[in-house]
C-alpha cells in the first residue's frame, strides 16, 4: 500500500457532488453574467469580481458591455474611455490590463478567447484561478479555480492551519483544488464554490446550518468558523498625505493625467503639491500650495476645503483640497486640461475625487 505524504491529496468525489447538488438548487442562476458561454462576457464578469463585491458590479457590467459589446470594441477603443467607464469601481489596474488583454485576443487569437487556462493565465490581468473560471464556465473544461472564496471554503471545510496567502498553504490548497475536481458538471461546480463562500461560508457569521459541506466540515466541528482561515498577520497601515489644488477658472476646473502606472494610474486627477508624502511633512499654509497655484495662472481666492480619506491596500491618504479661483488663467501645461463642472461626473476620475468634485460643483458651493 502506497504511504501517503504532505503532496498526496486524495480524491474525494462526494465532496463534488455535493457542491455540484448544492448549487443546482440552493446557488445563484439569475447573475447577467451567467446562463452564457459567451467568453467575453465572462472574463468580464471575472475581471471586474475581483476583489469586488457583486453588487457593485451590477451597474458597471451593464455600462460596459452597452459601451463595449464585443472584445473588438473594446480593443479598438481609446484606453481613456475604458478608464471613464471604470472610475469609481477602484483597483484599476484591472481596467489597463483589461483593455490590453482585449488588444492582445484580437492580434494574437482574431478576437477568440483561448480555450487553454495555461493560455488564458498568460494574458494580462488574468492569473491561474481567474483562467479556470473563464474557460470552465465557457467550455466546462475540467480546471481547479482557487479564490478567496474558495480558500475560505477549504481551509474550514478541511481544517487548513497557516495563513492561505502564504505560499507553503496556497500550495497545499491548489493540490486540494486540483484533487477535488469533479469529472463532469464543471460549470456547476464551479459556481458552486463560489457561491458557497459567497452566501454561506462567508467571513464572519457563516450560515452553518444551511451548508451542505457541514458533516465534512472540521472548523464546524470543532468551533473555529471565527478562527479559520488564519488571518493575514497584521501590519501598521502607512499615512500619508496630499495637498491638492481645486484650480477653477470661468466654470472649468483643472485636472492633470496621471502616469500610467502606480496610484490612480492613467486617471485624470486635482493637480498636487509634493506627491503623496509622508502625513506628518506638511502643514495647511505651507507657502509651496500658492507658489503651486501661481503655476497655473492669477490667483485671486485660496480656500481649504474640508479634507477627507481614501484608504488604498497599502496605505491610508488623508487628502487636503484646497479651492483656488483664477482670475485669469496662465499657459495650460501639459499633461492637463481644463474640464467644464457641468460635466466633470463623466470624467475618468479616482472615487474621492469624482466625489468631491461633483459635490462642490453643486449650485452655490462654489461662491
Amino acid at each position: 500500500m502506497k504511504r501517503l505524504t504532505e503532496f498526496d491529496v486524495p480524491q474525494d468525489p462526494s465532496f463534488s457532488q455535493a457542491v455540484i447538488d448544492w448549487q443546482r438548487a440552493h446557488g445563484r442562476h439569475t447573475l447577467p453574467w451567467q446562463n452564457t458561454r459567451d467568453p467575453y462576457r465572462v472574463w468580464l464578469s471575472e475581471i471586474m469580481l475581483q476583489q469586488t463585491q457583486v453588487a457593485a458590479v451590477l451597474g458597471y457590467y451593464a455600462r460596459f458591455l452597452e459601451r463595449f459589446p464585443s472584445v473588438h470594441d473594446l480593443a479598438g477603443a481609446p484606453i481613456e474611455d475604458v478608464m471613464a467607464h471604470w472610475s469609481g469601481l477602484g483597483y484599476y489596474t484591472r481596467a489597463r490590463n483589461l483593455h490590453a488583454c482585449a488588444v492582445r485576443v484580437v492580434n494574437e487569437y482574431g478576437g477568440e478567447f483561448p480555450v487553454a487556462p495555461s493560455l488564458l493565465a498568460d494574458l494580462p490581468g488574468i492569473g491561474r484561478s481567474t483562467a479556470a473560471a473563464i474557460t470552465a464556465f465557457a467550455h466546462g473544461t475540467r480546471a481547479a479555480i482557487l479564490d478567496g472564496n474558495v480558500k475560505r471554503v477549504f481551509a474550514r471545510v478541511f481544517g487548513v492551519e497557516g495563513y492561505p496567502g502564504e505560499k507553503r498553504i496556497e500550495d497545499a490548497l491548489w493540490r486540494r483544488a486540483d484533487a477535488l475536481l469533479p469529472e463532469d458538471g464543471m460549470e456547476s461546480y464551479t459556481q458552486g464554490l463560489m457561491d458557497l463562500g459567497a452566501t454561506l461560508c462567508t467571513r464572519s457569521r457563516p450560515a452553518c446550518p444551511r451548508c451542505p459541506l457541514q458533516a465534512r466540515c472540521v472548523a464546524y466541528a470543532t468551533g473555529r468558523t471565527e478562527e479559520l482561515p488564519v488571518r493575514k498577520p497584521k501590519k501598521t497601515t502607512p499615512e500619508k498625505r496630499a495637498e491638492m489644488l481645486v484650480l477653477l477658472h470661468d466654470g472649468c476646473v483643472l485636472l492633470e493625467q496621471r502616469p500610467a502606472s502606480g496610484i490612480w494610474g492613467g486617471l485624470l486627477s486635482l493637480p498636487e503639491v509634493g506627491g503623496h508624502a509622508a502625513s506628518d511633512t506638511r502643514r495647511d499654509g505651507d507657502p509651496a500650495l500658492a507658489a503651486s497655484a501661481r503655476r497655473f495662472g492669477a490667483v485671486e481666492e485660496v480656500q481649504a476645503l474640508l479634507p477627507l480619506v481614501h484608504v488604498f491596500t497599502h496605505y491610508k491618504l488623508h487628502i487636503h483640497p484646497h479651492k483656488v479661483v483664477l482670475g485669469e488663467r496662465g499657459a495650460t501645461p501639459p499633461g492637463h486640461v481644463w474640464v467644464r463642472l457641468a460635466t466633470v461626473g463623466d470624467a475618468a476620475l479616482p472615487a474621492p475625487v469624482k466625489k468631491l468634485l461633483v459635490d462642490l460643483a453643486q449650485p452655490g458651493l462654489f461662491g
